[in-house]
């Protein structure tokens, strides 16, 4: 039997039905304990790592720590003596010395035997830095010797009173070196002959007690390098012609000095006069044979 059914139309699901969803899925404990110890481990390698570490802090450089003096608190106090000695000149650091030998003599006896001699040249720039005040004391122009020489009064005093205390330091026996000798005396005695020359006598004494000082001081020398070699080496170093031009030049007040180069080198005085006048230039003569070499050779009598 035919039975006729009715066909039935497809089912299609509204569309504003919800859509089936799967069941949530539940996580057992098993897995999550797996996992956090998993990121766990995770952290302990980076923490241990530097190169995994993300984070990266900068590097500080150690500075040396500054030296601080215990026991010693900031404040003010005088300086060390080596630092104060570097802040004295020359002067001052002589007033501080002389000072502390006046007062007392045991120290300064032992300055004066431990210092070195001084030499020629370092009493000559002493000498020239008296000069020098001495110059700068000429007043300019013509003024009268009496204004004059209260200007110059106490650098003249100076140098006249440094000469004395110098040149006796250049004489035998305290100098053995009679050249060392002669070249002090040479330079002092130029240093005299450009002292103020005053029209009043009163005022000249400085000059003309330096003069006769320093003549006497040739006097000395001549007498001690006649001792040695008669003297020969006076000649050889001119040091007669020398003499000679500085008393030329004071007039003739090296009078003592001249006669102690006739007395005690009387070979070479025959050939001079009190005046300084230049020795002979007879070539038969003792002193020219001598330098020659010809003194003791035979004489050739005749045309020969």
């Amino acid at each position: 039997m035919n039975v006729l059914l009715s066909p039935q139309p497809p089912f299609f699901p509204h569309q504003h039905e919800p859509s089936r969803r799967s069941p949530p899925r539940t996580m057992s404990h098993y897995t999550m304990a797996s996992r956090k110890r998993k990121a766990d481990d995770d952290d302990n390698e980076m923490s241990v790592s530097p190169t995994g570490s993300p984070a990266i802090h900068p590097r500080q450089l150690s500075r040396p720590s500054k030296k601080v003096r215990a026991g010693i608190e900031l404040a003010g106090r005088p300086l060390p003596l080596p630092r104060l000695l570097e802040t004295l000149d020359k002067t001052q650091l002589r007033a501080v010395l002389q000072t502390i030998c006046e007062r007392h003599p045991d120290i300064g006896h032992e300055v004066m035997t431990s210092a070195p001699r001084p030499s020629v040249n370092g009493a000559l720039e002493v000498l020239g830095e008296y000069q020098d005040k001495l110059r700068a004391a000429i007043p300019f122009g013509n003024s009268s010797s009496e204004y004059t020489y209260y200007r110059v009064k106490q650098p003249l005093m100076a140098l006249v009173d440094a000469l004395g205390d110098f040149t006796p330091q250049f004489l035998p026996p305290v100098e053995q070196q009679t050249t060392l000798s002669l070249e002090y005396l040479n330079h002092a005695t130029k240093i005299i002959h450009d002292l103020p020359d005053f029209d009043s006598q009163q005022y000249r004494h400085h000059k003309d007690g330096a003069y006769d000082e320093i003549s006497r001081a040739w006097a000395l020398v001549i007498t001690e390098a006649a001792k040695r070699g008669g003297g020969f080496h006076l000649h050889n170093g001119k040091w007669d012609q020398v003499l000679a031009r500085h008393n030329q030049q004071s007039g003739g007040k090296l009078e003592q000095a001249m006669n102690a180069m006739v007395n005690e080198v009387g070979w070479i005085g025959a050939n001079q006069n009190a005046h300084g006048q230049g020795s002979s230039s007879d070539p038969n003569s003792i002193l020219n044979q001598l330098i020659n070499g010809t003194y003791g050779a035979p004489v050739q009598v005749g045309p020969f």
